[in-house]
């Protein structure tokens, strides 16, 4: 699993791989805001919790397909899949890798585009904390919808279809963490709901991603 790891993660740094792609495209979206809903700072700081967590959840779903897309290409899916490790652990390595290489640098680049949003200050740790427990959730779950569609042609549209609604509790609970902490308001509630989901998703997602493949390589 580890080499399994290492290598979708130098796949990910090679021109093309996807590395920084979700990141500049995160960056464009909370940039754009100010240009299309005014420059009022009390405007921004109430709708930043939403946009922060919109625009991180549509740069994660850039690089999906390219979770088993490739390995299916040439042919390194089937013999992963005949290998001597769980079919689960590989998508749990993937999905890992995937976050290292998208999930993190949103993560990352968050408080600083928060500021731009005039994101209060107090507020910055929950949207920290919110992004490091929701993040790796959007990994998983697209992991589950890249097995589903690994295969089919033009299956980026059919994916994003697919996991774009499951993304919504993972959505509604970070952002809503967000707001109440900008509101000086508890947000453990929101925080704990999120890490469930999260729990819940590495738990039963790598087995339902694994079955899913293994039904597109018989």
């Amino acid at each position: 699993m580890r080499a399994v790891l290492l290598r979708d993660l130098q796949l990910a740094v090679r021109a093309g791989g996807g590395f920084g792609l979700g990141l500049a495209f995160f960056a464009i979206v909370v940039i754009l805001v100010p240009f299309g809903v005014g420059p009022e700072p009390e405007v921004l700081a109430r709708i930043a919790p939403g946009i922060l967590w919109v625009a991180a959840l549509l740069a994660a779903l850039l690089s999906l397909d390219r979770i088993f897309a490739q390995d299916a290409e040439d042919g390194a899916l089937a013999l992963i899949a005949t290998a001597p490790v769980p079919l689960e652990g590989v998508v749990l390595a993937k999905a890992l890798a995937h976050w290292l290489t998208t999930g993190l640098p949103l993560v990352l680049a968050a408080p600083v585009l928060g500021v731009l949003l005039h994101l209060p200050a107090g507020a910055m740790p929950w949207l920290l904390a919110s992004l490091t427990l929701g993040t790796p959730a959007l990994s998983l779950i697209g992991a589950f919808g890249a097995a589903l569609t690994v295969g089919l042609r033009r299956g980026g549209l059919l994916l994003s279809l697919i996991v774009l609604p499951l993304y919504i509790p993972t959505l509604i609970f970070g952002a809503e963490a967000v707001a109440r902490g900008a509101q000086g308001l508890d947000p453990l509630p929101g925080l704990l709901l999120l890490a469930g989901v999260t729990l819940g998703c590495i738990a039963l997602l790598p087995f339902a991603a694994a079955a899913a493949l293994r039904v597109t390589l018989r």
